[in-house]
């Protein structure tokens, strides 16, 4: 096997998504590419560590679908220090992340690994699909704000490109780009417990590229895994909550690499995209197709929304109601 040797970090928290997880470690194991090993991080849960270990304690040694390993969070409760853990415990050359919902296609990770045969390259991120609950997209929801559920929306370049930076639950760094930037922020990320923040891999791609400016970060729309959205998640209140929460993220991300850099995506998406789908929306209003009023105003509602997070986010941020911390990761043995 040519190319870099990958681990694959998948971060587990709740034994509801225990179906999931094995669907995500099976789909990582059926790789055409295979992954050198799986990492399961358990986000202190004692008892689904435990279920976990018993389920793949035949994979501990090498096998054709690769060495499956389970581990539990070194760090405080979150998805960051959990994949943190897992960066740590990484033998690859190359980290790649995979929700605990979501499955990879087939050639996830070849699609990974070609890209970085190019030595400039430390990030490359991937296509991630909704699968609906319900069976279909709500009527009302916007593709410009898939984001809101993990997903790559409406607006991001085709192909393989340039980007400022990767989405965390389809992405795949370089070993060594934690070496240069350290690891995923905490205090920024997602923890079951709290409110859905995001943005920590924003905040360590643009992180990366200050460290390393010869750094060349990548999405390559090919490599694709399909997430699960739970009906929870298809709500207009969820909908709400998860862009409020996205302005909370983004004004600790400006806080931390200047509104400059923190908001560069943003600008372009806010000024050109989300127009684009309101207009789009509405013409389809107008030629009584279903739902256009409703993503037209969900868009607008979306914007307000996360503004006014980002206003309060500012806020507490310039008060030192909110920190994080940017950790440094102990390279793995090896051996």
């Amino acid at each position: 096997m040519s190319g870099p040797g990958i681990s694959v970090v998948i971060c587990a928290y709740t034994e509801d998504r225990w179906e999931d997880v094995l669907a995500a470690v099976s789909s990582v194991r059926a790789q055409s590419r295979p992954a050198l090993e799986t990492l399961l991080v358990v986000d202190h849960n004692e008892t689904l560590r435990e279920r976990l270990a018993k389920e793949y304690e035949q994979y501990e040694e090498p096998s054709e679908g690769g060495v499956v390993r389970v581990l539990a969070n070194a760090g405080p409760r979150g998805l960051s220090a959990g994949r943190n853990t897992g960066i740590a415990a990484a033998r690859g050359e190359v980290v790649a992340f995979l929700d605990d919902d979501a499955v990879a296609e087939r050639d996830w990770l070849r699609h990974f690994a070609e890209a970085y045969a190019d030595p400039r390259v430390m990030a490359v991120g991937g296509r991630t699909k909704p699968v609906w609950a319900s069976g279909r997209r709500p009527g009302w929801f916007p593709e410009e704000f898939d984001w809101v559920v993990g997903c790559t929306y409406r607006g991001l370049p085709r192909g393989r490109v340039r980007v400022r930076n990767v989405l965390g639950g389809n992405a795949s760094f370089r070993r060594s780009a934690f070496d240069a930037a350290g690891g995923f922020a905490t205090g920024i990320g997602r923890d079951g417990d709290k409110r859905p923040l995001g943005c920590e891999e924003t905040e360590l791609c643009i992180r990366l590229s200050r460290a390393r400016p010869d750094a060349v970060l990548l999405i390559d729309d090919r490599a694709v895994i399909h997430h699960r959205v739970p009906k929870a998640r298809e709500r207009f209140r969820y909908f709400r909550a998860r862009a409020y929460a996205e302005g909370l993220s983004k004004a600790l991300v400006a806080r931390s690499v200047g509104a400059g850099k923190g908001l560069e995506s943003e600008r372009r998406y806010a000024t050109r995209v989300l127009p684009a789908g309101v207009a789009r929306g509405l013409r389809d209003a107008l030629l009584a197709r279903p739902g256009g009023a409703g993503r037209a105003a969900a868009i607008v509602a979306g914007v307000l929304t996360a503004a006014g997070g980002y206003v309060v986010g500012s806020v507490r941020a310039r008060r030192g109601g909110t920190t994080f911390r940017v950790p440094e990761v102990e390279v793995a043995s090896r051996e």
